[in-house]
């Protein structure tokens, strides 16, 4: 009996260490980068830190609230919309996550290609001026090679992209403690002037700011990825999940405002943001640049852009073979949401993968694909995509807030061991406050002063929500053709 409880016990998971799960799945050096380029600077300081405290702690802990009531849940947010909801809900739910995948897969190749160039050229001239349908054709090329592996049933890169993603982390980190040391090891390494005074860093509210807000918001989310966990902690989950939850947040703000004074010690805003070429330029290179700039501080060549090369390469391509598969089948395997979804995109070939849910998948990203030949720069392709995951990937973050909020209104039919806070009208303010601040970000982030930009950023979500109201109506009249004739 006492072994079974030290087993036990050792299956428990401290604060300390979910917490650092919390921030290994957040946070990585491309929102550093983000943040630096879409901001003005070291002026994004201000914008993290507003965003932190109103929205990604308060989200993080409803996630907690929700995991700890639907702790035997194994859906995520599709589950916890099935369960405050119903079905229907809950398909919509589901489909919105899987949409949002669309436009991600479209972005890893170019991001992998991009990433492919920087190992073998060194520069970023070199793969910026290439043509763009060159480009985007080879793009599609890789798309679809991943899509056949998908369809055999193959993922064979799970294991390379959990490593990618843990480089990364480090490498963000590394990056960070380098830079900070860079000034003592080497005294003339022409390092940028920065000037943090406060009338310096409050940036001005003007269309740019908050059409921009996405980026954020994008690199906030997805902390529902934890609530599995929640009521595995060790002690009482109601006490040690918010101490999780605030030290990941004390944590990311940590990385993003240090993060942030390093790269201010690396470029001059004033360049950055010279020209619209000139921004779209550092946000497709701008990391690549940063660790190229830090080997050359400490006297290794490329050495350091090549490492991190390496790893956002293994990381883009893996990610996409496992963004084709594995929302596929969180939509398709889901019960409840098969009855919602036709009958051809259910079917399996010998392999065991959703063979018309592939092609659609084809289709819609593979579209995407194609209509980025006609941009101009394959520079412009990758801040094109940035752009658009910011407006469609927050999308099923709304979800979690929609959840929220339908929990607290049926509130005494779920008990649940942890409480974000326990007044209602304090919950529901907060709930109100993520789910509006969310959609204003995604809308207000289609615009852009470039006419295609902006119709690719309305279109897309456009299309990708009719697609999942049409889909129910067209199984209900499939339904409805094999009922048999009342005699």
């Amino acid at each position: 009996m006492a072994n079974s409880r030290s087993e036990s016990a050792k299956k428990q998971i401290p604060w300390t260490s979910l917490a650092f799960m919390c921030f290994s799945t957040l946070w990585g050096f491309g929102n550093v980068a983000n943040g630096y380029m879409y901001f003005n600077g070291t002026q994004v300081i201000f914008s993290w830190l507003w965003m932190f405290a109103l929205y990604f702690i308060p989200y993080a802990l409803m996630v907690g609230e929700l995991g700890s009531a639907f702790k035997n849940s194994g859906g995520g947010v599709t589950s916890w919309v099935r369960s405050t909801t119903g079905a229907k809900v809950a398909y919509y739910a589901g489909w919105t996550y899987w949409a949002c995948h669309v436009t991600y897969i479209a972005s890893k190749g170019s991001g992998g290609l991009k990433a492919l160039s920087w190992m073998i050229f060194q520069n970023a001239e070199t793969y910026d001026t290439f043509p763009t349908m060159w480009v985007q054709l080879a793009t599609l090329g890789i798309f679809l090679f991943f899509c056949w592996v998908a369809s055999r049933g193959m993922n064979p890169l799970k294991k390379l992209a959990t490593l990618a993603g843990s480089s990364m982390f480090v490498m963000s980190i590394l990056f960070i403690l380098m830079m900070f040391a860079a000034p003592a090891v080497n005294p003339n390494g022409g390092y940028v002037n920065l000037d943090l005074s406060l009338d310096k860093m409050i940036p001005t509210f003007d269309v740019s700011y908050f059409t921009n807000l996405s980026i954020l918001v994008f690199a906030v989310g997805g902390i529902e990825k934890i609530s599995p966990y929640i009521n595995k902690m060790r002690g009482n989950p109601a006490r040690e999940f918010p101490k999780s939850v605030v030290f990941a947040a004390v944590m990311v703000v940590v990385c993003a405002i240090f993060g942030t004074i390093a790269m201010g010690m690396m470029f001059d805003p004033a360049q950055v943001f010279a020209s619209a070429e000139s921004q779209t330029s550092y946000i497709a290179n701008g990391a690549y640049w940063a660790f190229e700039r830090l080997g050359q501080y400490y006297g290794v060549g490329n050495a350091l852009m090549i490492v991190y090369a390496l790893c956002n390469m293994i990381g883009q391509f893996s990610t996409l073979v496992i963004s084709i598969d594995a929302p596929l089948r969180m939509l398709l395997d889901d019960e409840s949401s098969r009855q919602f979804v036709p009958r051809q995109l259910l079917v399996k070939n010998r392999f065991g993968a959703y063979r018309n849910g592939i092609i659609m998948v084809v289709v819609l990203s593979g579209s995407i694909i194609l209509a980025q030949t006609f941009v101009p720069g394959a520079a412009s392709v990758l801040a094109q995509l940035n752009k658009l995951n910011s407006v469609c990937m927050p999308l099923r973050y709304v979800w979690v807030f929609f959840a929220y909020l339908m929990l607290r209104r049926h509130n005494e039919r779920f008990p649940r061991e942890y409480r974000f806070v326990k007044s209602q009208g304090a919950a529901k303010f907060f709930g109100v406050l993520c789910f509006a601040l969310t959609l204003f970000c995604c809308i207000t982030g289609m615009y852009s002063p470039d006419p295609f930009t902006m119709v690719l950023n309305v279109v897309t979500p456009v299309v990708l929500t009719a697609l999942g109201v049409i889909l129910p109506t067209i199984r209900k009249h499939q339904d409805r053709a094999e009922l048999p004739v009342a005699e």
